[in-house]
């Protein structure tokens, strides 16, 4: 692999992991990276050709660019942006961690003060796996239309003129969020907090609401 390789990511997951593959790759400036839209369930379903062939990789060296800070916020550009009215926190998580019944591990439940929750929510697939369901996307797993996701995110206050940083747990939630505001609608300014609520939620002193 080069940087000039295009790379296809996706995963079994309604992509939530495969979007944090895309950002990241993007944090270090890989120029050509891809998202299918739809996880590998879907391609499955619809008979789509597969193999079980391993590739030949020829070893090369890859040099990474430096990282893109502007794509990636640490917990001290989050303290430094709370109240402040041009900056928005858009919170992943499920309902009950963004109100703090559930505090997912974490020492602290709540969110960010400000922040506006894009509620995911555990769904049961006919095979009997669990999977987290999001508003982004169609039950297929496919994004819903641009003017659909434009619609939502307006209606929620979450708009291109605000400084945005997205958070949920872990990062794969809100790292497709992320994928969904930058490389779907455009929005300038947004920074993937991918520490998340595994270190907010146990830093001793963080502002949090219920």
């Amino acid at each position: 692999m080069t940087p000039e390789t295009t790379i296809v990511v996706y995963d079994r997951f309604r992509n939530l992991l495969a979007a944090y593959v895309f950002w990241l790759l993007k944090v270090y400036g890989h120029r050509d990276v891809r998202l299918i839209d739809g996880d590998s369930r879907k391609w499955l379903e619809e008979g789509r050709p597969t193999t079980s062939e391993v590739p030949a990789i020829t070893t090369t060296e890859y040099q990474a660019g430096e990282p893109k800070l502007s794509l990636r916020a640490q917990h001290e550009d989050v303290l430094r942006s709370i109240g402040q009215p041009d900056h928005l926190f858009v919170d992943a998580r499920a309902a009950e961690m963004y109100s703090g019944i559930d505090k997912a591990g974490a020492a602290h439940g709540g969110h960010i003060p400000g922040a506006v929750n894009l509620a995911a929510y555990l769904e049961t697939s006919p095979d009997g796996s669990e999977g987290w369901r999001v508003p982004t996307v169609e039950s297929d797993g496919t994004f819903k239309s641009t003017e659909e996701l434009r619609l939502l995110f307006e209606s929620m206050g979450i708009t291109p003129d605000k400084n945005i940083i997205t958070y949920c747990k872990a990062g794969g939630l809100s790292s497709l969020a992320w994928f969904v505001l930058t490389q779907l609608l455009g929005y300038p300014n947004v920074r993937e907090y991918n520490r998340s609520w595994d270190e907010w939620g146990n830093l001793e002193g963080a502002p949090i609401e219920p």
